[in-house]
């Protein structure tokens, strides 16, 4: 791995005690291969606020860095700047800035203190300055509400002029949907580093239910051999394993700038993946 490779996992916080212990076991498992960074996710509207708290805390005090998630729907300035305080009083010095995803059923009169995620970007610019590194999303296929992908991408490029450092991908198959984006945004003027998002196969209905939410293409390929591996989880997963190591292999040999693991709070499928691409620890001292 090159000094420019930021590897990270991503986790959404649990909601119960028994979920809790599972994931110290899972951030444990994976600790030791030594990525930049774990994210913790903030759920729909906010819903997860003090459970990201208290996963953050929890992960700082076993001694990892952290990002945690902000959002603007559903939060205030006052809110947000009191997430800041906390954040920086804990020693956190990368966040990851969203618009987020509204409640179920709630219009966008729930989207509290900002529509755009550019906007949020830089009100943490004037409230913290470079206290923080920010990460923001990028959508290789574009976002699913974007009128076009001339829209889409100018949204992403505002968000980098508002302050962002660096931006994660929503997850994807198609490599050339990713290194299309970036080479447009890059003419765009664009030249933070944008790290793919990837999601290990692990359960085929669950993965057509995240695909067909975000508007993300499954090529049908993949899609039918899942299908027709019906209950047979094992093959799913080898499968998987297959497909998701190849696509890692293509998006690192292209050049991309590391990858970012949802993990779905398990470690398995990322410590194979990890296994297979040969990954190392990042290096100190790297960004």
């Amino acid at each position: 791995m090159t000094a420019q490779q930021t590897h990270s996992f991503e986790f959404f916080p649990p909601r119960t005690p028994e979920g809790s212990q599972k994931l110290q076991s899972v951030w444990g498992e994976l600790a030791v291969l030594r990525p930049k960074f774990f994210s913790v996710t903030f759920g729909a509207g906010g819903s997860t606020r003090e459970g990201t708290l208290a996963t953050v805390k929890a992960l700082c005090a076993d001694g990892h860095e952290v990002a945690p998630h902000l959002s603007c729907v559903g939060a205030s300035r006052e809110s947000v700047r009191e997430l800041l305080a906390a954040y920086r009083d804990m020693g956190i010095t990368r966040l990851v800035a969203l618009r987020g995803d509204l409640p179920s059923g709630a219009g966008l009169g729930g989207a509290g203190s900002w529509r755009h995620a550019s906007d949020l970007v830089a009100f943490i610019r004037s409230e913290t300055g470079r206290a923080f590194h920010i990460e923001v999303a990028a959508y290789p296929e574009f976002h699913p509400q974007s009128r076009s992908p001339k829209e889409d991408m100018a949204a992403f490029a505002r968000k980098v002029k508002e302050g962002a450092d660096s931006a994660i991908t929503q997850f994807f198959f198609n490599p050339d949907a990713y290194f299309r984006f970036v080479a447009d945004v890059r003419a765009l003027g664009v030249s933070i580093p944008i790290v793919p998002g990837i999601m290990p196969i692990t359960n085929y209905m669950q993965l057509r239910g995240f695909a067909e939410k975000s508007a993300i293409e499954m090529p049908r390929w993949i899609d039918e051999r899942l299908r027709a591996f019906g209950d047979d989880t094992a093959s799913i997963r080898a499968f998987g394993l297959d497909v998701v190591t190849a696509l890692c292999e293509r998006l690192l040999d292209g050049g991309a700038p590391g990858l970012h693991f949802y993990t779905m709070n398990q470690a398995a499928s990322c410590k194979e993946i990890w296994r297979r691409l040969r990954l190392s620890g990042t290096p100190a001292g790297s960004d």
